[in-house]
């Protein structure tokens, strides 16, 4: 099954909220008035909803199906150079290029449960096969055997990791971490952080004291900040991601789960309101089932029936 086919199986729950709830082929005001009920159930949000609807009137177009997906591939674009290339029939493919971090340490953060060490581990594996050096450091010393679980995931992967014993000094461990990719000449770490709720203030203060320490021992990193985010949340994810980013400044999401939950709309607000891109999605288990976002590709797996 290739990628687009499994991400059309991931996205099907979402996708039979939206798509089969509109009758495409009957009046346009009665076709965007069952679009408007459809986005909202699979938690695009009030205001996102409306920017849908807008852009499908301004489109003029007869085909309310292809100016919806295009709507939603607009939205889901913070870049607004590549926006505006978009709305001149642009259609720039993600799947064709590589995500390439601005930097050389990619922090990686989110709440309990999310699938934080996981996707770490597939994120190794992807950028592995591109032929780049991998580090992983195991920063997650909070949780009883994080640290081992992402140690595990390294050692069957074949990627070295920087791990410490339970209950040791995460930001101590990031920085030792960032000096160890730098004296070794790799080209990308990623350093895992124990979960934690977005409410807990002393929580998030210790995430700024990693972030801090690793840009003592590297300055100017991490130029990465990616929060993961389980779909399933729908609308409390938005609000999770609000916090890590008035936290740590984020600089791009990572969605998981998106085949579990009919809320898989909820990516459209994250990029609305935060400005920062959706950098992976991902719609299983396997390692391949995390792939780089492409946001036209999403808004057809979305509505294709």
């Amino acid at each position: 099954m290739g990628w687009f086919d499994r991400l059309k199986a991931g996205l099907a729950k979402t996708r039979e909220a939206l798509s089969r709830a509109v009758p495409w082929g009957g009046r346009p005001e009665e076709v965007l008035e069952e679009l408007e009920m459809a986005l909202l159930q699979a938690d695009v949000g009030l205001e996102a909803t409306e920017k849908i609807l807008e852009e499908i009137r301004k489109s003029g177009k007869k085909d309310l199906k292809e100016a919806a997906k295009e709507a939603i591939a607009l939205l889901l674009e913070p870049d607004e150079r590549r926006a505006a290339l978009r709305k001149l029939g642009f259609r720039p493919d993600a799947r064709k290029r590589a995500v390439e971090p601005a930097g050389h340490v990619v922090m990686v953060v989110g709440v309990n449960g999310v699938g934080k060490t996981t996707t770490i581990a597939k994120l190794g594996q992807y950028y592995r096969n591109l032929g780049r050096s991998v580090l992983l450091c195991a920063a997650d010393t909070f949780r009883a055997a994080g640290s081992d679980q992402l140690a595990l995931w390294a050692e069957r992967l074949g990627l070295p990791v920087i791990k410490g014993a339970e209950g040791a000094d995460p930001a101590a461990l990031a920085f030792d971490a960032a000096q160890a990719r730098k004296a070794r000449g790799i080209d990308l770490l990623f350093v895992d952080t124990a979960g934690r709720l977005h409410t807990k203030h002393n929580l998030m203060e210790e995430l700024k004291k990693v972030k801090r320490a690793i840009a003592k021992a590297e300055e100017g990193e991490p130029k990465e900040v990616w929060l993961v985010l389980d779909a399933v949340t729908g609308q409390n994810g938005l609000e999770q991601a609000k916090k890590f980013h008035e936290a740590v400044g984020l600089t791009g999401v990572i969605v998981t789960k998106l085949d579990g939950t009919a809320k898989g709309g909820v990516l459209i607000p994250i990029v609305q309101t935060l400005q920062v891109p959706v950098k992976f999605i991902g719609v299983g288990e396997k390692p391949e089932d995390l792939q780089p976002f492409d946001a036209l590709a999403y808004a057809e797996a979305l509505l294709e029936g």
